[in-house]
């Protein structure tokens, strides 16, 4: 469709021209004509006032008014009509006389300013001419008097000539041409309507037939007789006509054998989508089958395997001579070996079903890498590889993840670079990207001077069961599930892991990992300000290692002096510093690390030796020599901490809980209210250290009467419980009179997003968090009652809390965290740690009675989340994991089904606690 019509193009191509031209020549016409009826106007005034000027001489020459005035009047009235007043003026430009009474006669002389007109002068006005002519004493018998041989002007006659008339006429002359452009403007629009009438018309029917063809009415016809192109166009379409309408007969044809056609092959596809939807329900059945296969498989293998790592560890402890030592640590290592290869192949169906979650626990980030960089530590020092950990500065050490799977991630790095690595060393580099809110963004960089990959074989990293080279299968082994696994933790952590890498150039794998902070930094605090007041000599030639306690020195603010050759360590010297921090990388040439220790010794010198060995006898050799401690590489920041200040610290007495003091209480009235024992006796603990007075209710219905008793400042309403909820009981104490106003906070172990909004939607004041920590609890009163009293205590009396220095640690059970949990109390921390193995056997019911479908999954999901309160204050950190993602996956889906490999590990997990507690005991003991 075009924007205009052919009807319209006919008009505007018939009467645009027409009118175009007509204006054309009637502006021209009547230009033409006005220039002219002004030039006879003023032809016509210049031949009557000349004359006239050449008349009034004789009678101005002798000022002879009444001539002059006589002479200019008999011509006003002759020319009336044309002209409207005449005036002569003499030689000063003075009037002299005029033809008649003039209102406004000055419009009639020569400007005073300038000379008299020498010659004939024409004003043109609008609707009137001014003509002045000079009066010349030239006439014969003129009385003027000559000067210089030349006529005096006398003065001049002015005269104002109308164009009445002439305008007349322009006008007519215009309104005509006006009329004849009109006029042929509408012979143009009648031949318009003529062709268009006998064009456009036959067109228009013909594109209505047209119209009537695509609308499928194949036998519409253009009928009528038409000439030259029209009867052309009315015969193609005609011929168009009935051509389609045999193609569509012959289409109907085709379509009738190709419905049959269709109809006979959807038959077989569907007979083949029958055969087919068969086959992939078998297939899924068959990997439903394998995979459950799989993990149970995995953890039935995993359990028996623990058994012998850990009887194999027992029996090392007895007296065995050199060969059953020998064959007990190969048993040990092979079985270790097995476990990962199994523990790699659960993690991998784990990630493949998209099973595996992340916790969201709070952890210390260095401890953690450290925890991974020290176990890793012995294989590079049997290489002798120089390991370092580099982490910056500004990077958070309270951090809320998954700890585990962290340690993971980096153990797979860590253990492929020290696998590739022959020489040279090892850096693990991790840095802040970013930090806004409560989120952190750290770059973490592993770097090796091992091997390398080329690029034809990076392409096969991180596929499942492949390595770089199958070649050397035989020779590093592995499952080739390493990377796989460490790439989809690094995903399901919000980052992507990238290689940079060359063949026989070393690898450098990188990485960003997406973390919160926490609310508190977990971990033993460092000596701080024992060590900020130090002066310390580093001597370190490896460049990294020395790089590594230089961040160090800076963050603990201690004065160092590097040096990283003899002669700068014979300046360094000079500079009498109170320790001496010596690195050492060749383990198997001591002669030069020994000499310096004498050297240091010799000077009463407190001298730290860093070295890339864990052997006894070694380090034993390195204190014989004089050294004041000896750390094993890569150096442990607690661990260089304690030594740098140990001395200090032996006869300080230290803030301990064999030293603590009681603490002013606030005088507060505290309800705490929860259905898990382990829990409740948790926060008591915790409230009575702050607090004057607190009760405990283990119900939402106990607690209802207790508030209907009593008034409280401050009421701890856990959500989930018997009988009835956390919501419905902060709903019911609103009613009554004694607590409307009390500050309600939930206390719950979910973190789920939302909930807390949902929860202050329902009437609760505040939110906090499982597990509970004595800093965020005391913020929590503090904010809610800022202005209570305290109640001050003799400080003289000592905290009843006797506790021993135990550093038991293991991957199940961390005695640290257990009392970091209670804030130091250890007897608190044992109780809970009691209540925790008293809940074992009915949590192990009720796993067996929910596998073998006896026990409905509402009823386990309520025993699940009491249990999963009472391992996070017990140092649990793998059970807190383990017993979040069962919980978060029953109330997502209700379906015990597919946290069955969860149940099963565990289980074994609830073993391993039950071991590691018996270990803890006896050194408690």
């Amino acid at each position: 469709m075009t924007k205009y019509g052919l009807r319209a193009r006919v008009y505007i191509l018939t009467i645009i021209p027409t009118l175009f031209v007509g204006i054309l020549l009637a502006s021209y016409f009547t230009f033409n004509r006005n220039q002219q009826l002004d030039n006879f106007v003023i032809e016509q005034g210049v031949n009557v006032i000349e004359p006239l000027a050449i008349a009034s001489e004789v009678g101005l020459s002798r000022y002879n008014r009444e001539k002059v005035k006589s002479l200019i009047s008999v011509t006003h009235r002759k020319m009336s009509p044309l002209i409207k007043s005449i005036a002569v003026y003499d030689q000063n430009n003075q009037l002299f006389v005029t033809s008649n009474y003039h209102r406004n006669i000055r419009l009639l002389q020569s400007d005073p300013e300038l000379p008299l007109p020498q010659s004939t002068q024409v004003e043109i006005y609008p609707n009137r001419i001014i003509l002045r002519a000079p009066i010349w004493a030239e006439a014969e018998g003129s009385f003027a008097a000559f000067s210089d041989g030349k006529p005096e002007l006398l003065g001049y006659i002015s005269m104002q000539y109308n164009k009445d008339r002439a305008l007349l006429l322009q006008f007519r002359d215009t309104t005509v041409a006006l009329f004849i452009v009109l006029f042929g403007v509408l012979i143009s629009v009648l031949f318009a309507f003529q062709l268009s009438k006998q064009v456009t018309q036959p067109i228009t029917n013909m594109v209505s037939i047209v119209d009537r063809i695509r609308q499928g009415r194949l036998d519409a016809r253009v009928e009528g007789s038409y000439t030259g192109e029209l009867g052309l166009l009315k015969h193609g379409i005609n011929s168009m006509a009935k051509s389609l309408a045999e193609y569509h007969e012959e289409m109907h044809q085709s379509i009738d054998q190709a419905t049959s056609d269709l109809r006979e092959t959807l038959e077989q596809i569907e007979i083949q989508n029958i055969e087919l939807d068969i086959a992939k329900k078998e297939a899924q059945q068959g990997a439903k089958a394998k995979s459950e296969f799989l993990a149970n498989m995995s953890h039935e293998l995993r359990t028996p395997l623990n058994g012998v790592i850990g009887f194999a560890r027992q029996l090392l402890k007895t007296q065995l001579n050199n060969n059953q030592a020998d064959y007990l640590l190969t048993i040990e290592k092979s079985a270790n070996n097995l476990l990962a290869i199994i523990n790699d192949i659960l993690d991998f169906s784990k990630l493949e079903a998209g099973k595996l979650k992340l916790d969201r626990i709070e952890f210390n980030f260095r401890d953690t890498i450290n925890d991974v960089v020290t176990l890793l530590g012995p294989s590079a020092q049997d290489k002798n590889l120089e390991l370092n950990l580099l982490i910056e500065p500004n990077v958070p050490e309270g951090l809320r993840g998954d700890p585990l799977r962290l340690q993971q991630v980096f153990t797979n790095l860590l253990g492929n670079a020290i696998k590739f690595t022959h020489k040279g060393q090892i850096t693990v580099k991790i840095g802040l990207v970013k930090q806004q809110g409560q989120q952190v963004i750290l770059h973490a960089l592993v770097q090796d001077t091992g091997i390398g990959i080329s690029k034809e074989q990076q392409s096969q990293l991180f596929q499942a069961f492949k390595q770089a080279d199958t070649s050397i299968n035989r020779e590093y082994g592995g499952t080739g599930l390493g990377l796989v696994i460490t790439q989809k933790l690094v995903q399901q952590m919000g980052g992507d892991i990238k290689l940079n890498s060359e063949s026989e150039q070393g690898a450098e794998f990188a990485f960003n990992i997406h973390l919160e902070l926490a609310d508190m930094v977990l971990g033993a605090p460092l000596p701080l300000q024992a060590l900020n007041q130090l002066s310390v000599v580093l001597y370190e030639p490896h460049a990294v290692s020395r790089e590594v306690i230089e961040g160090l020195s800076q963050q603990w603010q201690m004065q160092l002096f590097s040096a990283r050759d003899n002669q700068q360590w014979s300046e360094a010297l000079n500079q009498n510093p109170s320790h001496l921090i010596i690195g050492h990388s060749d383990w198997q040439n001591l002669t030069p690390l020994l000499s310096k220790i004498q050297q240091a010794a010799n000077e009463n010198r407190n001298v730290i030796v860093l070295i890339n060995s864990s052997d006894p006898d070694i380090h034993q050799q390195v204190l014989n020599a004089g050294a004041y401690h000896c750390l094993t590489k890569p150096v442990n920041h607690r661990k260089l901490a304690q030594a740098l200040v140990g001395e200090r610290t032996e006869n300080t007495q230290l803030s301990t809980p064999n030293n603590a003091v009681q603490r002013d209480k606030l005088v507060l009235k505290i309800l705490a209210v929860d259905d898990n024992a382990a829990n409740l006796k948790l926060i008591s603990a915790m409230l009575n250290e702050l607090v004057t007075e607190v009760d405990t209710c283990t119900n939402g219905l106990e607690a209802i009467t207790r508030a209907e008793s009593k008034a409280y400042d401050l009421i701890l309403m856990d959500i989930q419980m018997p009988i009835l909820d956390g919501i419905s009981a902060s709903q019911k104490i609103r009613e009554q009179s004694h607590n409307q106003q009390t500050p309600i906070i939930a206390v719950t172990a979910h973190a789920l997003s939302g909930e807390k909004q949902q929860l202050l939607s329902q009437g609760i004041d505040d939110y906090l968090a499982k597990p509970i920590d004595e800093s965020s609890l005391e913020q929590i009163i503090h904010r809610w009652q800022p202005n209570a009293e305290t109640l001050v205590l003799d400080a003289s009396n000592p905290a009843l809390n006797p506790s021993n220095n135990i550093q038991f640690e293991s991957d199940s059970l961390s005695w640290q965290l257990a009392l970091n949990r209670t804030n130091n109390n250890q007897a608190l921390a044992i109780d809970m740690l009691k209540m925790l193995l008293d809940s074992f056997p009915e949590m192990q019911q009720g796993i067996d009675q929910v596998l073998n479908k006896a026990l409905e999954c509402a009823t386990f999901l309520s025993l699940i989340h009491r249990f999963r309160g009472g391992c996070a204050y017990s140092g649990c950190k793998h059970l807190v994991a383990l017993t979040a993602t069962i919980e978060e996956t029953l109330n997502q889906h209700a379906n015990v089904d597919l946290v069955e490999p969860e149940l099963l590990e565990l289980s074994d997990e609830i073993a391993k606690v039950k071991k590691a507690s018996k270990q803890l005991f006896e050194q408690l003991n």
